[in-house]
């Protein structure tokens, strides 16, 4: 990444204020262990601090249907009510707010990347997003935050964009909004059979499926990620790259069984720096997905960081 482009860091205080119930995985902690860490590491020193603004209605309608957002939107008035969704997922009172932040976190990534004032843009932000359906909320997820994002990076005039979702769930809700769509190569890495149960979509020659089984260690992902992502990369060639940046297919987290170490996160960020470097002239924007061992979210951020911020990662 040249010196003169930044690493931009954007987030909103409201994306701290949805809480799904105090004993949910998906919690406010998640972005304050992250903060913490950044501060420790001294990387949070290198990055340029920006303030997520909302997703407009028409940046939201690109990939939601209208419908749906009004659905969505109408729980802003909820109160103090809890509203639940499913087992997974509810609304309290900043869940919207939140989620609106979330998804304009993306779109102002793909603004400061085009126009070449930052090459990497990370979204620290929650809810997350890529569950999250044309018409249904899911898995976490309300509004698709990457999805949003590479619909604005699309209204640029673009003609091909990556999404490269590493996860530890199938990222569902962008396979059913971008399926089919030849300007949007989804490659995605997932424990399979895991929640959401992915079983693909035939004929859809821009979703790069590699399901990974239970206790995949990060050899097999790496060679994974180098057979099967990057022959695709190399024929399309795309002119920005997002992240469905998922932290959960690390070994210490509670929700699967892969088997990811901190240096992997480093070695796929250096490999991402790379793409854009080479292919997307260093347009990179990463939004925040998974990762629920507080611990192991943060340093796995960091792990990924730093390649673009040309550090070290610190000891624990």
């Amino acid at each position: 990444m040249r010196a003169n482009l930044p690493v931009a860091w954007i987030s909103h205080p409201v994306c701290s204020r949805h809480q799904i119930d105090e004993d949910h995985p998906e919690s406010p902690q998640r972005l304050a262990a992250i903060e913490d860490r950044l501060l420790t590491s001294g990387l949070g020193d290198f990055v340029c601090r920006h303030e997520a603004p909302d997703a407009t209605r028409d940046q939201l309608e690109r990939v939601h249907e209208s419908s749906y957002i009004d659905h969505v939107l109408r729980h802003r008035r909820i109160g103090d009510v809890r509203v639940v969704v499913d087992n997974d997922t509810a609304f309290n009172r900043y869940t919207v707010d939140a989620a609106l932040r979330a998804a304009g976190a993306g779109v102002l990534g793909v603004d400061l990347v085009m126009r070449g004032e930052a090459g990497l843009a990370f979204c620290a932000v929650r809810p997350p997003g890529h569950h999250a359906e044309r018409a249904r909320t899911m898995g976490f997820c309300f509004f698709n935050n990457v999805a949003v994002a590479a619909a604005h990076a699309l209204s640029y005039g673009l003609e091909h964009v990556a999404i490269i979702d590493f996860d530890l769930h199938y990222g569902n809700g962008t396979a059913d909004i971008f399926k089919n769509d030849p300007r949007v190569l989804l490659l995605s890495t997932y424990q399979h059979p895991l929640y959401p149960y992915w079983t693909g979509v035939p004929d859809a020659i821009n979703l790069i499926d590699v399901p990974l089984s239970p206790y995949t260690h990060g050899e097999a992902f790496r060679a994974a990620v180098l057979n099967e992502w990057m022959p695709a990369l190399e024929r399309t060639r795309p002119e920005l790259i997002l992240v469905s940046a998922g932290f959960d297919a690390h070994a210490a987290d509670p929700m699967g069984d892969l088997r990811l170490q901190y240096e992997d996160y480093r070695w796929l960020g250096s490999l991402i720096k790379d793409l854009g470097e080479s292919s997307a002239q260093n347009r990179i924007v990463a939004t925040l997905e998974g990762g629920y061992d507080l611990t192991a979210l943060a340093r796995s951020v960091e792990a990924f960081l730093t390649p673009f911020l040309g550090g070290e990662m610190m000891p624990l």
